[in-house]
C-alpha cells in the first residue's frame, strides 16, 4: 500500500484552510473532470487521486486523522524506515466504516468510473470505503436513486445591479430559471440556487445551482470590499475659498462641502455611503471621494492676470548676493 501525500495532490502546504482546500479542488476538478474530458484515462486517474484528497481533507475528522498518520509517516520515513515496514495496521479503519464523499455520492462516482471503486487502497484501509446510498447527500435517498449533479453558471452583473440587487432569467439544459441575486455581491461571489442543478434519477434529489458573479468594472467608482472610492474634480477657486460641490453616489446625487485650503488629494468619507453587506444589505460600507484639482474651463485672460499677480506677491525677495540666471 502506498502512503497517499494529499497535500501534495492539491498543490497546498499542510496548514492550509477550508477555502484554500476548497478553491484548489474547484481549479483543479475543473481542468481534469471526465465530463470535460472524455476518454482521456490519464486525467481520468488524476481527478480520482484529487477527489480523493479533497474528501479526506474536506473533513475534519478525517482530516485530524491523516495528519496524525502523516506526521507519524514521515517522522518513519526519516528514520529510514520504508513503507512495507510502517505499522499500516495501527491506523486501518474499521471494517464496517464508510467514506464521506464530498464531491459526490457514490452512484455519482459509478456513472463516471462504473462499479469499480474510485478510491485508492490507500484510502480505502485507512479512511473505509464509501458504501452505495449512504454517502455524502445520497444519504437516506431510495435504493438506487442518484442526487442530480450541481452545476455552475456565470453570470455578468454591473457595479449597480451589484448594489440594487438583480434578476436573471436563465436558460439551463432547456429550463427557464428566475435567478434572483441579492444585494452586495461581488466578484467571486457564489450564489446558490437550491434544487435547480441537474435532476437526480430513480426518485433522487436535485442538484443545486452556483451562480458565479463577475462585476464589469464601474467608470465612476472602484470597489474595495463593501467600499467605494471615486475622484471628485475641485476647481483652483474652490479649493482655496472652499465651496460645495456635487458628487454622484449609488442612489441619488449629494452636495459636498470643501472647506478652505484643501489640497488635491485629499479624501473626504462618506459613511453608509457605500455597498451593501451581502446578507446584512442594512449594513453598508463607506465612499470615500479624493479631491482632483482642475483648472475652471472657461479661465479667462483677467482671471490668469489676477492669479499671476498673487502668486508675484507671494514669492520671496531674491537674495541680492545670488546669481540671477534667466532661463
Amino acid at each position: 500500500m502506498d502512503f497517499k501525500d494529499y497535500y501534495k495532490t492539491l498543490g497546498l502546504p499542510p496548514e492550509a484552510d477550508e477555502k484554500a482546500i476548497r478553491q484548489a479542488f474547484r481549479q483543479l476538478a475543473r481542468k481534469v473532470h471526465p465530463d470535460v474530458n472524455p476518454g482521456n484515462k490519464e486525467l481520468e486517474e488524476k481527478f480520482k487521486t484529487i477527489n480523493e484528497a479533497y474528501q479526506v481533507l474536506s473533513d475534519k475528522e478525517q482530516r485530524k486523522k491523516y495528519d496524525q498518520l502523516r506526521a507519524q509517516y514521515l517522522q518513519w520515513q526519516q528514520t529510514g524506515g520504508g513503507q512495507k515496514d510502517f505499522d499500516w495496521q495501527n491506523w486501518s479503519a474499521n471494517p464496517d466504516q464508510g467514506g464521506n464523499v464530498q464531491y459526490a455520492n457514490a452512484e455519482d462516482l459509478e456513472d463516471l468510473f462504473g462499479s469499480e471503486s474510485p478510491y485508492s487502497d490507500f484510502f480505502a484501509n485507512i479512511f473505509g470505503q464509501a458504501r452505495r446510498g449512504t454517502t455524502g447527500k445520497g444519504r437516506g435517498a431510495s435504493p438506487g436513486s442518484r442526487r442530480g449533479r450541481d452545476v455552475e453558471y456565470e453570470v455578468d452583473l454591473t457595479l449597480e445591479e451589484a448594489f440594487h440587487g438583480a434578476e436573471r432569467l436563465l436558460e439551463i439544459d432547456g429550463h427557464r430559471i428566475k435567478a434572483g441575486i441579492p444585494a452586495g455581491v461581488r466578484t467571486g461571489s457564489r450564489v446558490r440556487l437550491a434544487g435547480q442543478g441537474e435532476p437526480g434519477s430513480n426518485k433522487g434529489k436535485a442538484g443545486d445551482l452556483y451562480l458565479i458573479v463577475h462585476i464589469f468594472p464601474n467608470k465612476t467608482f472602484e470597489r474595495e470590499g463593501d467600499n467605494l472610492h471615486m475622484e471628485v474634480p475641485v476647481d483652483i477657486f474652490t479649493s482655496i475659498a472652499g465651496g460645495e460641490i456635487r458628487i454622484p453616489t449609488m442612489e441619488r446625487p449629494l452636495i459636498l462641502k470643501i472647506p478652505p485650503r484643501t489640497n488635491s488629494g485629499r479624501s473626504f468619507r462618506l459613511r453608509g455611503k457605500g455597498m451593501p453587506h451581502l446578507g446584512d444589505p442594512k449594513t453598508r460600507g463607506d465612499l470615500f471621494a479624493m479631491v482632483k484639482l482642475v483648472l475652471p474651463d472657461p479661465l479667462t485672460d483677467k482671471e490668469v492676470n489676477s492669479i499671476r499677480e498673487l502668486a508675484s506677491s507671494r514669492q520671496k525677495p531674491t537674495n541680492s548676493t545670488q546669481n540671477e540666471v534667466k532661463v
